[in-house]
């Protein structure tokens, strides 16, 4: 590594570790669009059968489709719709046998604050490329394989998938067609792939690729690990450079640090060549929700408070009766630029678990809208 690499990462890693600046203004709301919690993929497969009998906050399990659900990523199409990706189903890989993985097409309707789902894609592996058992022969993919958590798509229509088992990283074609083997990170070992390969983890369950940013030049991936690696700093997350040209980690590496350790981020992507958008968040939810923020960083080390999510304005009451807005969801896992002063930003809601919105009840799959006080 050169003088002037080791000098950058030294750089940002002593930079996001201090206080927040906080962004002049006010962020407000601009948009607000619900998807139901029970909304399913037409005409699917059965899900759930392993959560039990007993009815999980009203609902009642198994259910007789696939749940349109648990947003983890998000790419912006052409035509004004947008595709999302769902993770590994119910949460863990002893669970989710039966929930396959998918990526939805979807549409927000801000003007009657609704969501279309007009299309989707399962994700497949008809090649072979996964190096372990599959739990289906007909290699669809499902949430005890994999645990997808973060995308890119590509100029070719195809994608780029951050997954958390491995971690590893996973070409897909535009059909959702696995291209090739699973990219593993070099000495990093999840629970789950550290028990394929009989080695000792080093990283927590469901801490692997939580967010994963793009260069402008769509030549390089910056996936960021949601958790710290055994040995690491607490509270300090990595982000690795991967040269899609030559399919291999390029051996650069920067860390972000979060406001606690026990924080978790949601999503990570670019701005541009050293300025990116980062979802930090607690693990509560509800009016319990403390943090849930979106922070500004740059490859000079500065870390600027850009959208306290549980303070938004909103003068039209487009989210509620009242002139703040809360976005007060346990796990907020997508942002994306929209123009140079509006973001928009999307929960997981963990169907049938989390119910961040109204005790007692599934939370909505909501996308909102933000205006920035500044360009971007």
């Amino acid at each position: 590594m050169t003088l002037r690499v080791a000098l950058t990462l030294a750089l940002v890693a002593v930079g996001v570790s201090g206080a927040p600046a906080q962004a002049d203004g006010v962020p407000i709301l601009t948009g607000f669009a619900s998807l139901p919690a029970t909304t399913f993929v037409p005409g699917s497969e059965p899900s759930g059968t392993l959560l039990g009998t007993a009815p999980i906050n009203g609902i009642a399990v198994p259910v007789a489709d696939q749940p349109v659900q648990g947003f983890s990523g998000i790419a912006r199409n052409s035509d004004g719709s947008f595709d999302v990706l769902s993770d590994n189903g119910y949460g863990n890989i002893n669970n989710s046998a039966d929930f396959l993985l998918r990526i939805h097409r979807i549409i927000p309707n801000f003007g009657n604050h609704t969501v279309d789902v007009v299309g989707g894609l399962n994700l497949t592996d008809p090649f072979g490329h996964v190096p372990f058992p599959l739990t289906r022969p007909d290699r669809v993919l499902t949430g005890a394989d994999l645990d997808i958590e973060s995308m890119v798509k590509t100029a070719d229509g195809g994608y780029w998938i951050g997954d958390e088992f491995g971690p590893y990283l996973l070409h897909f074609d535009r059909a959702g067609r696995l291209l090739a083997p699973p990219v593993p990170l070099p000495g990093v070992f999840a629970p789950e792939s550290a028990a394929r390969a009989d080695v000792t983890p080093n990283l927590g369950s469901s801490k692997g690729f939580e967010g994963m940013a793009a260069s402008a030049d769509g030549r390089f991936l910056y996936p960021l690990l949601g958790g710290t690696v055994a040995g690491d700093e607490a509270g300090t997350l990595r982000i690795n450079e991967f040269d899609i040209k030559s399919n291999a980690y390029t051996g650069r590496r920067w860390t972000y640090r979060m406001e606690s350790p026990a924080n978790a981020i949601g999503d990570f992507i670019a701005l541009d060549k050293d300025r990116f958008l980062v979802i930090e968040r607690d693990g509560l939810q509800g009016d319990a929700a403390m943090l849930k923020r979106i922070y500004l960083i740059d490859l000079q080390g500065r870390k600027t408070l850009l959208v306290d999510l549980l303070k938004i304005a909103d003068p039209k009451h487009l989210g509620g009766p009242g002139d703040v807005f809360r976005f007060p969801f346990v796990t907020i896992e997508d942002v994306i630029v929209l123009d140079d002063r509006t973001i928009g930003v999307l929960n997981d809601n963990n169907f049938p678990f989390s119910t961040g919105r109204t005790p007692g009840v599934p939370d909505n799959n909501e996308f909102i809208t933000v205006r920035l006080p500044h360009k971007l």
